[in-house]
C-alpha cells in the first residue's frame, strides 16, 4: 500500500518550458556594481608574497624551545612594566632572540592571548633600532599582562622602547 503512494501522489511529468526566463538580457549580472575589482584605469596591484613574509621573524630570532625560554627564566634578569613582564639574558649570539607567552590564567581567552601576543611581537619588531643601540644581544621573554587588552599598540610599544633604552644605557 505504502508502494501505492508515490504512484498516485507525485507527478513526474516536467512542467513544459517557460517562454521567459528569468534573466531578462543575455548578460544580467552586468549592471551589478563591482566592488571587488579596481577602478578602471588603475590595474590590479599585484602582491609580492615575500613582502608579507618579511612582516614575521626570521627563525634566528625566535626562541623556540621550552629549555631556552626556561633558561631564561632561570638564569636571567626580570625587569616588570605595565603591560609586560621582561626577561633577559645575554645570549652571545649575532641576534637578539624573542619569546612570547600569553597565558591563560593572566590574559584570559585564546583570543585575547593571540592579540596580546601579536602585539608583543610587534613591540619587539618596531624597535629594532632601540635595540640595535644595544652592544650586547640578548634572549627576550616578554610575558603578557592582562592590561595589554584594553590598549593599541603605542602604549606596550612605548614601554617596550623605554626597557630597551634602559638596556642600552647599561650596556
Amino acid at each position: 500500500m505504502e508502494g501505492n503512494y508515490a504512484k498516485e501522489n507525485i507527478s513526474t511529468e516536467q512542467p513544459p518550458p517557460r517562454k521567459e526566463t528569468r534573466v531578462s538580457r543575455p548578460h544580467g549580472y552586468e549592471e551589478r556594481p563591482r566592488c571587488v575589482e579596481a577602478p578602471p584605469g588603475e590595474g590590479t596591484q599585484t602582491i609580492d608574497g615575500s613582502s608579507l613574509l618579511s612582516l614575521g621573524l626570521p627563525k634566528e630570532e625566535r626562541l623556540r624551545k621550552r629549555s631556552e625560554f626556561l633558561k631564561v627564566y632561570d638564569k636571567g634578569r626580570r625587569i616588570d612594566g605595565r603591560y609586560m613582564t621582561v626577561f633577559i639574558l645575554p645570549n652571545g649570539r649575532p641576534v637578539h632572540r624573542l619569546g612570547v607567552t600569553a597565558t591563560k590564567k593572566a590574559v584570559g581567552k585564546a583570543h585575547d592571548r593571540n592579540r596580546a601576543k601579536r602585539l608583543l611581537r610587534e613591540a619587539f619588531r618596531l624597535s629594532k633600532t632601540e635595540l640595535a643601540a644595544i652592544g650586547e644581544k640578548f634572549d627576550l621573554v616578554l610575558n603578557a599582562r592582562r592590561e595589554i587588552l584594553a590598549v593599541k599598540l603605542a602604549e606596550p610599544l612605548a614601554e617596550f622602547k623605554k626597557i630597551a633604552n634602559r638596556l642600552s644605557e647599561k650596556g
